[in-house]
């Protein structure tokens, strides 16, 4: 560790160690509820993933300074995220906000509730999350806008036309053996999207 340590020779600003929090203050309440979208983080002894989790803005709900609730929307049902969870309760989150060059980082320990006063928490169309991650926040910082501003992400210039990979159908084919056809694939992709986001 100390020669990693040398590589680096810069130490931590004063303000990149004190902006660790124990909890969600004011301005990370506000920054979660205009938070559309959220990476989580969990790990295992089979090793780490990480999943996208998106919904309206404020999807993710502030119990209270110390509890974050994330609701658990209709996916690919291989429940990866919730395994690890189950084997390790260790989370982090990385939040985002379109056109937001900085995010919010909350690490700390989840549990799956399947507690029907959580689940209710969230309707849409008649329909509830199968469970709810309530996740434990042990530390919490605003994280500078560095990586975004190099990725360019929000900027309208910088996007990719579809068109330059093939479909999502088309790669998943390439990559199974499934018997469907590309074509089947993402016809079965997009009426999900349009029928099975909730």
């Amino acid at each position: 560790m100390s020669s990693l340590r040398e590589c680096y020779t810069d130490q931590p600003s004063e303000r990149a160690r004190l902006k660790v929090q124990n909890a969600i203050d004011g301005h990370m309440r506000n920054f979660i509820a205009l938070s559309p979208f959220v990476v989580l983080g969990s790990s295992s002894d089979a090793g780490a993933d990480v999943t996208p989790r998106g919904d309206q803005p404020g999807f993710v709900q502030v119990l209270d300074d110390t509890t974050l609730l994330i609701p658990d929307w209709p996916g690919n049902n291989r429940l990866d995220t919730l395994m690890n969870i189950e084997a390790n309760p260790r989370v982090g989150l990385l939040f985002l906000i379109p056109g937001f060059s900085e995010s919010l980082r909350v690490n700390g320990l989840a549990e799956i509730s399947l507690d029907p006063a959580l689940i209710e928490r969230w309707t849409v169309n008649g329909k509830h999350p199968r469970s709810v991650l309530r996740v434990s926040v042990r530390e919490a910082f605003l994280h500078c806008g560095k990586a975004i501003l190099r990725s360019k992400l929000w900027d309208e210039s910088a996007k990719v036309d579809r068109s330059v990979l093939p479909t999502y159908g088309q790669m998943l084919k390439d990559q199974t053996s499934v018997r469907d056809t590309a074509e089947e694939i993402q016809a079965s992709v997009e009426h999900a999207y349009k029928t099975g986001l909730y």
